[in-house]
């Protein structure tokens, strides 16, 4: 089977691509290149795995791109809250009408299965129950909004000769040679161990559920291999129920990881995202998948690697490891346009 695997050299797609080819797929890679500059460390896996890569804009990718290929799972998004805020109407042009373009053009190429990794964003602000994929999103942000109209438009097309699959992720956590720092748990883990202070500016009182990038991987892999009846146009919330945490939660696993982190909080002004979800399904109904790691699982991960690779505060705090950072860096330096394209 060979997978088109956009996104490729992101955070997610730099672990998902390897663990592919592992289990015998054969992988074509889609990378714009936005965050080439960010690579933490470098290990025999992600060095003697590397897919053959096409790059290319997203907004870009022609049918023949994708001939050949029996699956897609598609990555490539500008990724996170703060990010599409920044930039909503871009944000509408890659996420949403890029990712249906892409559909289109690979169910013209004859490609079946379609996996898009949305987000458990979508629930936004939550009332404090468990949300399963029934019930009602309710997006705060660009990027949230973007994912809800990915799904309704690719879910439309489902049909005899196209198989769309939905996966709503957690907020990811966990080591990657294409690191980020500007998700809750690395972010924190970060802090940990360059400061020792973990200095909240809200409360933490607000919910978010978490998953390990592996897990993320494994969710995938599993949506490509499954027979059809198992997925077809089906939601699944990626994570599990364990792994729900107020964000001061999250800051105190951090701190017991890193052996003299202090933590303060702050007001509980600003963000109202705040939701709990249910990962019951993609347990029940997704073949072979189960979530190995939990958030302190990865905590102590990065703690291990922070050691390893004697992570400075500097590396920390390079652009090319927060997204918003390293695209206001590339527009600044007059490297890509107001279009986000490539000068």
């Amino acid at each position: 089977m060979r997978v088109f695997v956009t996104g490729v050299n992101g955070y997610i797609g730099a672990v998902l691509a390897p663990m592919l080819m592992e289990r015998g797929l054969d992988v074509v890679g889609l990378d714009t290149g936005y965050y080439r500059d960010g690579w933490l460390y470098s290990d025999d896996r992600h060095l003697r795995l590397t897919p053959k890569t096409l790059n290319k804009d997203l907004r870009e990718v022609t049918q023949a791109d994708l001939e050949g290929c029996d699956a897609v799972v598609h990555l490539a998004e500008l990724s996170n809250d703060p990010l599409g805020q920044n930039r909503p109407k871009i944000t509408h042009d890659i996420n949403h009408l890029g990712s249906v373009k892409l559909a289109e053009l690979a169910r013209a190429a004859g490609i079946r299965r379609f996996v898009y990794t949305s987000s458990c964003s979508v629930y936004g602000a939550g009332n404090g129950d468990f949300l399963d994929e029934t019930s009602p999103p309710n997006p705060q942000t660009a990027y949230a909004e973007c994912k809800v109209l990915v799904e309704k438009d690719l879910g439309e097309m489902a049909g005899d000769d196209f198989c769309p699959v939905f996966l709503r992720n957690a907020t990811a956590y966990g080591p990657s040679p294409r690191m980020r720092f500007d998700i809750v748990i690395n972010d924190l883990c970060a802090l940990a161990w360059t400061t020792r202070r973990i200095a909240m500016t809200s409360d933490g009182s607000p919910w978010r559920p978490v998953v390990h990038v592996e897990d993320i991987c494994e969710a995938a892999y599993r949506s490509v291999v499954a027979p059809e009846e198992a997925v077809y146009g089906k939601i699944f919330n990626v994570g599990h129920n364990e792994d729900n945490y107020r964000i001061r939660e999250i800051a105190e696993i951090v701190a017991s990881e890193f052996p003299g982190c202090e933590v303060s909080t702050g007001s509980s002004a600003g963000d109202n995202r705040s939701y709990r979800v249910s990962f019951d399904r993609i347990h029940r109904e997704l073949p072979g998948f189960r979530c190995r790691y939990t958030a302190r699982d990865g905590a102590h991960q990065l703690h291990e690697l922070f050691e390893r690779i004697q992570m400075a505060p500097e590396i920390y705090q390079f652009r090319a490891f927060t997204r918003l950072k390293q695209l206001k860096y590339l527009q600044a330096s007059r490297q890509v346009n107001d279009e986000l394209f490539w000068t």
